[in-house]
């Protein structure tokens, strides 16, 4: 137990409270406690792996055979790492400077060895593969299960034709449609141009970031206050309990009547317990998701055709809904706060526009205790 305690102590100051990952090492930290350092061999190697399969280019398999040729290994044996460890590297959000500890999400004080962009990038791909697998499709497509027919509202599906051209139709589950073919090269140039319209230059988005920062500093304060409650009372129970252990060993009470008393207290300690552990996943991180989400978003139009299939899903899915195809021409609607950013001005009173953005934003985003 006391271990326990001084672990989470540990991730509570931002240090990882274990042995570090590859990628890291462990050393002796300013202050005297054990913390961890990017391995100067291994942590750049790190980097790339996560930018590898970023791409979208490559399977875990593959990626085990780059990680072998770059010399990637385990610390004690010195063997090439093996899939299973990849995955579950790519998997883990320690290397983005944040960590998960017993349930909850802290910020670290070590040095990240990636984005959480990049990071969230790679967990879409992941999960799309994961898909893939489970369904063995033979070939996988932009933009399938994001588009309906705006004759019959059918969805829209695709398919290849002459062994490399990518063609989209209405997939004709309610009979005949007369929506014809459309190429994977012109729904390319249409979503571009839709992402291209939302506008948040870097002042604007500091102000969105600088905003919800501050929403969560107030509810950061609200939560605590209340986990310091619980806390008080799991403690105050503890004490309890404790001493009616004594009381029993010293014959006070009866056998009985301790396992009675201590069964009603343990069940209202773990209650308070668990109410803890609910308010502690509601953490800071949820913020910092949205600022990424946003920041991924304005950014998105950049080189779309070139983008992979798992990032032009995550970015759209993100962005639109409710997108049909009808006539050659897309009809959507813009997931908020992102209508607002469609709508933001390039000229005008930019700053009374940049406070009900952030505003919105903040209402939109924050997380909720």
């Amino acid at each position: 137990e006391e271990t326990r305690k001084g672990m989470i102590e540990k991730a509570e100051q931002g240090i990882w409270p274990s042995y570090a990952p590859i990628g890291y090492s462990n050393v002796m930290g300013p202050t005297g406690k054990r913390i961890i350092a990017v391995d100067p061999e291994l942590g750049p190697k790190v980097t790339k792996l996560f930018e590898w399969f970023e791409t979208g280019q490559y399977s875990i398999r593959e990626l085990v055979k780059k990680a072998q040729h770059a010399g990637m290994h385990y610390r004690k044996s010195g063997r090439p790492l093996g899939g299973s460890t990849i995955n579950g590297m790519l998997r883990n959000r320690l290397y983005t400077g944040s960590f998960e500890w017993l349930g909850k999400v802290y910020e670290g004080t070590h040095t990240p060895l990636t984005t959480f962009a990049t990071w969230t990038n790679v967990q879409e791909i992941l999960d799309g593969r994961s898909i893939s697998n489970l369904y063995q499709n033979k070939h996988s497509f932009a933009f399938t299960g994001l588009i309906t027919c705006g004759h019959c509202g059918c969805s829209v599906t695709a398919e290849i034709k002459r062994g490399k051209y990518v063609y989209y139709h209405c997939s004709r589950f309610k009979g005949r449609c007369s929506e014809p073919y459309v190429r994977e090269e012109v729904l390319d140039a249409k979503f571009a141009a839709i992402l291209r319209r939302v506008h948040v230059d870097d002042e604007v988005f500091g102000l969105v970031r600088r905003a919800l920062k501050e929403t969560a500093v107030t509810e950061r304060r609200e939560r605590d206050e209340r986990i310091g409650a619980l806390r008080g009372e799991a403690d105050r129970l503890l004490g309890r309990l404790d001493g009616l252990y004594l009381d029993k060993l010293e014959g006070r009470i009866t056998s009985e009547f301790h396992d009675r008393v201590s069964h009603q207290w343990r069940e209202e300690r773990d209650r308070i317990l668990r109410d803890m552990e609910s308010l502690n996943v509601a953490e800071d991180c949820l913020v910092d998701d949205g600022i990424a989400l946003i920041d991924i978003a304005r950014n998105a139009y950049e080189g779309f055709p070139r983008q992979p299939l798992a990032i032009k899903k995550r970015a759209l899915n993100l962005l639109l809904s409710n997108t049909s195809y009808q006539n050659g021409e897309l009809t959507f609607e813009f997931r908020q706060p992102f209508e607002m950013l469609a709508e933001l001005p390039e000229t005008g009173d930019k700053k009374s526009t940049q406070a009900g953005l952030s505003k919105s934003a903040s209402n939109r985003l924050a997380p909720r205790a």
